[in-house]
């Protein structure tokens, strides 16, 4: 089966951390870029993080940079997002989309519905709360 699956979501305090997981079954992630995306209640999609299929060149929205750290094992079909210092902020669920065509500056500044991407998963919920 063709798909993309998330991972190491769960509640987490404000300032901890967390690992997330997009992992790959049916195709190969080395040739696509890879985002994170996350939507919380009531807000829009945003990119968060993106990285290019080779890992070379990688964006951050704003928020979450110096704290957050995308990475990818193509070895092992994986991308991952490291979350630190986490705030109530960033509770959301988070999604990870493979597509290939754009720069990762625009894939994660131009959120699309996640079925326009060539794949998508269904997400893992990130709640950050004392």
């Amino acid at each position: 089966q063709v798909q993309l699956v998330e991972s190491g979501g769960g509640l987490v305090h404000p300032g901890g951390s967390l690992r997330l997981s997009c992992a790959a079954s049916g195709f190969t992630l080395d040739r696509y870029d890879i985002g994170w995306f996350r939507q919380a209640p009531g807000k829009e999609r945003e990119g968060v993080s993106c990285i290019s299929s080779s890992g070379g060149t990688t964006y951050y929205v704003d928020s979450v940079k110096g704290r957050f750290t995308i990475s990818r094992d193509n070895a092992k079909n994986t991308v991952y997002l490291q979350m630190n210092s986490v705030k109530p902020e960033d509770t959301a669920l988070y999604f990870c989309v493979a597509d290939r065509g754009n720069t990762v500056q625009d894939m994660c500044l131009i959120p699309r519905f996640p079925s326009n991407y060539d794949y998508w998963g269904q997400g893992t919920h990130v709640t950050v709360s004392s």
